[in-house]
């Protein structure tokens, strides 16, 4: 299944897509949750009463009359790790590290699949990262290896958008989790549907040119060791996110470096699980001050 969060006629709720068209389970199964993480602690029998909508011709809608928001809005925890492809460590200058660099982002900087990213008024030195992500579905804490699949609900894209310069002056997380710079989704495919998440194909391109081209059979660590790892400090729970680190090819590994500018068109592709597709435009006048 795909799991997707969608906004429709001023309403957000949770749907499945299926080809051109989203099962509303407002309407299919209006005993669910409606909001992603809240859908998710419902569990298996949750996930089997969506699986039975999908037979049901009612209660869809065109997805061209719906806004697709990131699957889980609001991640209780998203996590990334910093170095996790040799390539991008030699660009780094960084030594391979024996450990997965686990880092948080806010999750404030989550953004739609296909949302506008601002460019920050404050720096020029806008960067992407293509992460493939894995999202909780359980909750857990000292699991194993072993168990990590019990606990993975499914995958999504995330770009880990990165202001380089803030990044370097103050600590990796401020240069991190900018306002927008966190495109997710474009829903959450099923583990189920996904044979084989270390044999994944992914690229990313700005306005059509190849930037990042990479697999996920060449992360340092695999998605189970992070999990694990992650899981021996911190309670893992249903909408958690956990990114997995992204390949060479970002902007400040070139020479000179290629910043994202006004107008550019970042595109993520990661096989089966679709795209995100985001463009640059100036930070919005009134986002600054008192906003709300």
């Amino acid at each position: 299944m795909k799991l997707c969060t969608f906004t429709h006629q001023g309403q957000t709720r949770i749907g499945l897509v299926e080809g051109e068209e989203i099962v509303d389970l407002a309407v299919a199964v209006p005993t669910l949750p409606q909001e992603m993480s809240a859908f998710l602690r419902a569990g298996q029998p949750a996930l089997d009463a969506a699986r039975q909508a999908l037979t049901q011709r009612a209660a869809r809608l065109p997805r061209s009359a719906v806004w697709l928001e990131a699957p889980v809005q609001r991640p209780g925890k998203l996590l990334t790790i910093g170095i996790n492809y040799k390539e991008h460590a030699a660009e780094a200058g960084r030594e391979t590290p024996p450990h997965p660099p686990l880092n948080f982002r806010l999750a404030t900087c989550i953004n739609a699949p296909y949302g506008d990213m601002w460019l920050p008024s404050k720096s020029e030195q806008f960067d992407y990262e293509l992460e493939f992500a894995a999202v909780i579905g359980r909750r857990c804490r000292g699991i194993t290896r072993a168990q990590v699949s019990q606990v993975v609900v499914g995958y999504t894209i995330f770009n880990d958008g990165s202001v380089r310069d803030y990044q370097r002056q103050v600590n990796n997380n401020l240069g991190k989790s900018w306002d927008t710079h966190g495109p997710l989704g474009p829903w959450i495919v099923t583990a189920d549907e996904i044979p084989d998440p270390h044999n994944l194909a992914f690229q990313t391109t700005v306005n059509g040119a190849v930037r990042q081209h990479d697999n996920t059979r060449n992360m340092i660590h695999d998605w189970e060791t992070m999990i694990e790892y992650a899981s021996t400090a911190w309670t893992l729970e249903p909408g958690d996110v956990i990114a997995t680190g992204t390949c060479s090819g970002v902007a400040f590994g070139m020479q000179p470096p290629r910043w994202l500018r006004v107008g550019d068109v970042v595109r993520m592709e990661v096989e089966g699980l679709g795209y995100l597709e985001n463009r640059v435009v100036p930070e919005p006048p009134g986002t600054m001050g008192f906003i709300g």
